[in-house]
């Protein structure tokens, strides 16, 4: 009889104990399963960012003899009795410190033409900041400040980021102060727009306003993967609504941090050129696709392509061995070289494969 009522309890009891595990692991909450959750959403991230943005305040003085609004006779013989005169005007903007020493990156249309530039940080110090260099051709520029205990922002990989990631843009929205907005990578690579030289921005759809330009668009860890560049519109015939709300583009930090490194370094930005135009010619692959090559249309007397021996009408099909199927692309890869690299280049001549090597030199600076 004892054998026979510990037979008929020993299931029940193994029953109980494999219900009592399930429920531990997978369904009851543990007390320490709060951190793990991160209720606190990306608080960790933007502490992490924020003592590395600073918000940008510049003036500018403006004689008003060049104001249109001042043009009217009347107002001509009035201020020609009383002299010149001059106005401040002001505007205001974002920056990311990137180095130790001061180094602060922001966009070249934030600081262009300002008389004076004042840096105030999150943790309330303010500093006049000089102008160490600009890069009109990505809208970047350098400034420097002489405060010390600066933190630099963490620089993520660009080549990790995707579309889908989660993106937070800090700056100083309308004066605000240190804001953040939350969003998404809504595109990478984006081009086509002529409002630089270089193109080659991340889209988000994390809210960027007037004063947010040159602020800082970072990942869930709190690292820099762009500055807060422009919003983009496109244009609207029935002045009504304004199209385009949710396009927001930044500059790769990759690409800013290149840019302040040859700054820095040389006075202004070092970029590799092949002394060619092309043009976009779009093939038909083995698959039946279409792929991009590049034609070349112009050569400069004199430059890298032409003493390598690469003519008009040649159709550039790969460099450095990385098959062109990207026009844009593949002149970005040129600049970002160094004068003095050998870049292999593989041509379609007349239906011919040709393999030449050109040395990359630098453009030279006219005015």
């Amino acid at each position: 009889m004892k054998y026979d009522l510990i037979a008929m309890i020993w299931p029940a009891l193994v029953g109980v104990l494999a219900a009592t595990l399930i429920l531990d692991k997978w369904v009851l909450d543990h007390p320490d399963s709060a951190t793990t959750q991160s209720p606190s959403g990306y608080r960790d991230a933007v502490a992490v960012a924020t003592p590395s943005v600073v918000n940008i305040y510049t003036a500018k003085l403006v004689d008003t003899r060049n104001d249109p609004r001042l043009n009217s006779p009347t107002l001509r013989r009035f201020r020609s009795n009383r002299g010149s005169t001059q106005r401040v005007e002001r505007s205001l903007g974002s920056g990311v410190i990137l180095s130790s020493d001061g180094h602060i990156v922001t966009n070249n249309h934030v600081i262009a033409g300002a008389d004076a530039i004042q840096v105030l940080l999150a943790d309330g110090r303010s500093a006049n900041a000089s102008v160490v260099g600009t890069d009109p051709d990505t809208d970047l520029a350098v400034l420097q400040i002489g405060l010390s205990d600066l933190t630099p922002i963490r620089i993520a990989d660009v080549e990790d980021v995707a579309v889908g990631d989660v993106a937070l843009a800090i700056g100083n929205p309308y004066g605000f102060g240190h804001s953040v907005s939350q969003g998404i990578v809504s595109g990478i690579g984006r081009f086509g727009l002529q409002l630089s030289t270089y193109e080659n921005y991340i889209q988000t759809d994390a809210t960027i306003h007037l004063g947010s330009s040159g602020g800082a668009l970072i990942d869930s860890l709190g690292r820099l993967i762009g500055i807060n560049t422009l919003i983009y519109t496109a244009g609207n015939d029935s002045g009504s609504e304004t199209p385009g709300i949710g396009i927001n583009l930044a500059t790769p930090s990759d690409l800013a941090a290149s840019v302040l490194n040859d700054i820095v370094q040389y006075g202004n930005v070092i970029r590799g050129w092949l002394g060619v135009s092309v043009d976009v010619l779009l093939t038909e692959g083995p698959s039946g696709t279409l792929v991009q090559q590049l034609i070349v249309t112009e050569l400069a007397s004199g430059g890298p392509a032409e003493r390598a021996g690469i003519r008009l009408n040649d159709i550039i099909s790969s460099l450095d061995g990385e098959p062109v199927v990207d026009g844009r692309a593949a002149m970005l890869h040129i600049a970002r070289l160094r004068p003095g690299h050998l870049l292999r280049v593989s041509l379609d001549r007349d239906g011919q494969l040709v393999e030449l090597e050109a040395v990359v030199g630098t453009r030279a600076k006219f005015g």
